[in-house]
């Protein structure tokens, strides 16, 4: 069997970045060890950006009838008094969507899959164990065993994304490893059902306590999430009923009666911060997971794998139809890990502030995290580093390696829906007849800021090479100067 691009594992990682390739015509197979989508809740939040990249697959609605709009971020002391507050927009933020947003993660993950059907080039075949990846030079070799009838098969590929999480066959396959960056506590996650109105301000509470640091967090109509540090010695198995569970959880469910409340999950997690020491071998990437790991403290797990789709999965898509050279693809690990890094280390800083003990914990806790910066905690991530995809001036601040905000046009439309998916040129300035050919043969879309006042105040002046995922490319001081650089960039 042949096909382009072999996705292994059909996580959300996974899913997302076959469903960006399908709509863009490339025939996938994704392969999953398990039959269906595992049952239990593990990620519960996504931001607005991340809102954005189900938006450009249509499903939107969907997921926002079953999110839950979250308003920010609370530290508490161990007496649930407020240290700092970060506020989130509830309603929709520049990127079109709630800043934050809570959600069970097999719902996503069924919502995925059932958009995968409607795609014609996306296969998903599961019950499928991957057994070995080798490399030559007419592509990839995948060699996969059925679990159910214990048949094996070789697959060929021309490109191979590794989606299968921390314990990735695929990095091992490739020969990296994750480097550790230095974090690592044992926490009880518990889920818990209930009609009940538990009054909480809807927001994540963080209870900032080296003694039982704690996350408090609704991520639905009736569904409720809390997270505790274990103590040396403890284990889930410590907190399997709710006569034993319910101490933890009173300061939150006050005088609710515990028959109220379903446990729908008690597990032990071990919050890890590491990166893999490269994300990509010839033909091979690696994605979600496989890349990196962080702490769950600013709800970015997740978000950072479908970041890695969004990013490589137009270049691929590019190569494959030659509309984009081959060294497109250098740009995926040079943009994703940098900015992979800076969130795992934001992670880290929010994690030692709630569970540092001794006085650099107290100064943490009682100076530091009262003064953070609301960037810290602000939805918006770091700009991507440069690259040839990527055209960041060294020595002065530009917009190029950060989002085009997706601001409602005019027309009624939102930027995103109005360029589909395409490259976008997005100026200030009035274009002649010639520019405007030359933008149409390449494929892109005219906008301009007479479309949009918050598109005007965003770019101001000039003109800006918006890539497909929503990326600024570069920017210019016209939209003269820019048109020859973006034909060049792309050659």
């Amino acid at each position: 069997m042949k096909v382009p691009v072999v996705i292994v594992g059909a996580g959300p990682t996974g899913l997302t970045a076959a469903a960006l390739l399908g709509r863009r015509g490339v025939e996938c197979l994704v392969l999953e060890r398990w039959e269906s989508v595992y049952p239990q809740p593990r990620a519960v939040h996504l931001d607005d950006e991340i809102c954005r990249i189900l938006g450009r697959l249509g499903l939107a609605g969907e997921f926002a009838a079953m999110s839950w709009p979250c308003h920010g971020l609370r530290l508490l002391d161990p007496d649930l008094r407020v240290l700092a507050e970060f506020h989130r927009s509830p309603g929709a933020g520049c990127h079109g969507y709630p800043e934050a947003n809570m959600f069970d993660q097999p719902d996503l993950e069924h919502l995925l899959r059932a958009h995968l059907e409607a795609v014609g080039a996306v296969t998903l075949r599961g019950s499928t164990e991957v057994t070995g990846i080798r490399q030559d030079r007419t592509g990839v070799r995948v060699e996969v065993t059925d679990r159910g009838t214990g048949a094996r098969e070789t697959i060929h590929a021309d490109y191979v994304l590794g989606c299968d999480g921390a314990n990735s066959l695929v990095r091992s396959a490739i020969g990296a490893t994750m480097a550790d960056l230095k974090f690592e506590q044992r926490w009880l996650v518990v889920d818990v059902a209930t009609t009940a109105d538990l009054g909480q301000w809807e927001g994540v509470h963080q209870v900032c306590d080296p003694a039982r640091a704690a996350t408090y967090m609704r991520i639905g109509k009736t569904r409720y999430r809390w997270e505790f540090r274990l103590l040396p010695g403890e284990a889930a198995d410590d907190f399997g009923d709710l006569d034993r569970l319910h101490p933890l959880i009173t300061p939150w469910t006050r005088d609710i009666p515990p028959g109220d409340l379903e446990i729908v999950r008690v597990a032990e997690y071990t919050f890890r911060a590491r990166i893999a020491d490269r994300w990509r071998d010839r033909r091979v990437f690696l994605l979600g997971d496989a890349a990196h790991l962080t702490p769950p403290f600013i709800g970015q797990g997740m978000g950072a794998g479908l970041r890695d789709a969004a990013n490589l999965a137009w270049k691929l898509a590019g190569v494959l139809d030659g509309n984009l050279p081959a060294n497109a693809l250098d740009t995926y690990e040079a943009e994703r890990k940098p900015h992979a890094r800076a969130m795992i280390r934001r992670a880290v800083l929010i994690g030692k502030a709630m569970t540092e003990g001794g006085r650099f914990g107290d100064l943490i806790r009682r100076v530091v995290a009262p003064r953070l910066n609301g960037r810290a905690l602000d939805s918006a991530t770091p700009a991507l580093h440069r690259s040839a995809l990527v055209t960041r001036p060294r020595f002065r601040r530009s917009l190029a390696g950060r989002l085009c905000p997706n601001v409602l046009l005019d027309a009624g439309t939102r930027f995103d829906d109005e360029v589909g998916g395409r490259f976008a040129v997005v100026t200030a300035d009035i274009p002649s007849d010639r520019e405007r050919a030359i933008i149409e043969e390449r494929g892109a879309v005219l906008v301009t800021t007479r479309q949009s006042g918050e598109l005007h105040r965003w770019l101001r002046a000039g003109a800006a090479i918006v890539r497909p995922d929503g990326t600024v490319l570069s920017t210019s001081n016209s939209l003269s100067q820019i048109l020859p650089r973006f034909t060049a960039d792309l050659r």
